[in-house]
């Protein structure tokens, strides 16, 4: 009866070892916290320095894995980390760890206003900061962009790429002209003509601030290439990025909507550089994307050894329209 109480015992403490998520058991050092003195969560403000001054931008690191650290960066610009939470979702029961960081003007981090520091080139420096604060390199460094976060990414690969360990470029093309090519002769023939009349029309006189101009556009174009839920039901970390986002920023890098691109990056191009990416890397896209998914998976041939994921049922937020396909498809290449 001793030997039997003994062995329960002992069971019982094994089990306790390696908590179970979602039925997988995760080493206690997931959980183990990397901060010292006290702790907030894995959140850290990391100070970054500009020609405009000095500024903090919000990081929070969620799981603790030596070899697989997924940078985040979020789309807009301007939106902020909170749409990636569906991550929380998929990556800890891998045992994945993952950082979110809300970009310069962005959510949680510091707010500037002057137009001069919304730059590409500045994003690129701001990044190799937080990199640099964070210790994350070559051994453990896998980034993954979004939207503008994927330019952001191919930029940052191009400059820095010896400190990644894998690339991960979602829902983005290379060409941000080839972007807007697509959006006026594709995904502006799927909408009413009627509805794309009137959105002309409004882009020509620049009556942006025309509430019809988003009341349109939501509908009619957001709700069938950026996330495909209907508008009633999506998901309440999606409503909050846009509800945040920095118009200031978005606009004078973007533009005023995600019909096409007319802001300070509607020219960039960086499709004849790809060859130059020597790090692993894996392109998501999306069948109803906002981005050409051709052109995606052109992309891919570029880089050497590069691979294609599409989604075949999502759209640019394929995160969330998509969520299987996406996730079996980053994880696949984040555990490979």
């Amino acid at each position: 009866m001793r030997n039997f109480i003994f062995l329960i015992t002992v069971l019982s403490i094994a089990s306790c070892t390696q908590p179970c998520v979602q039925e997988k058991c995760l080493p206690l050092s997931y959980f183990q916290p990397q901060d010292t003195g006290i702790l907030n969560g894995g959140i850290r403000m990391i100070p970054i320095t500009t020609p405009k001054g000095n500024f903090k931008v919000w990081t929070k690191r969620i799981g603790n894995h030596p070899k697989i650290k997924l940078l985040l960066l979020h789309g807009g610009p301007g939106t902020g980390h909170e749409y990636f939470e569906c991550m929380e979702s998929f990556l800890p029961q891998e045992g994945i760890e993952f950082i979110y960081y809300d970009q310069l003007g962005t959510c949680n981090s510091d707010k500037p206003t002057d137009t001069s520091l919304w730059d590409l080139s500045r994003s690129v420096d701001e990044l190799e900061q937080v990199r640099q604060a964070l210790h994350l390199d070559s051994s453990n460094l896998y980034l993954l962009g979004h939207s503008w976060g994927g330019i952001l990414a191919m930029e940052y690969a191009l400059k820095y790429q010896q400190h990644l360990k894998g690339l991960i470029i979602s829902d983005m093309m290379s060409d941000a002209r080839a972007y807007g090519k697509y959006a006026d002769e594709v995904l502006s023939k799927k909408l009413p003509a009627t509805v794309l009349d009137t959105i002309r029309a409004i882009e020509h006189r620049k009556d942006f601030s025309n509430p019809q101009y988003m009341e349109l556009l939501m509908p009619h174009f957001y709700e069938k290439f950026i996330c495909r839920i209907p508008l009633e039901q999506w998901p309440e970390p999606v409503n909050r990025a846009f509800a945040k986002l920095n118009q200031q920023q978005y606009v004078i890098m973007q533009g005023p909507s995600e019909f096409g691109i007319s802001g300070k990056l509607e020219n960039w191009d960086r499709s004849n550089d790809l060859k130059q990416i020597k790090v692993r890397t894996l392109i998501i896209g999306a069948t109803y994307d906002t981005m050409d998914p051709a052109h995606m998976e052109w992309m891919s041939k570029q880089i050497s050894g590069a691979l294609f994921h599409l989604c075949p049922n999502g759209s640019h937020m394929c995160m969330w329209d998509d969520q299987q396909s996406y996730f079996k498809g980053l994880i696949d290449f984040l555990k490979s």
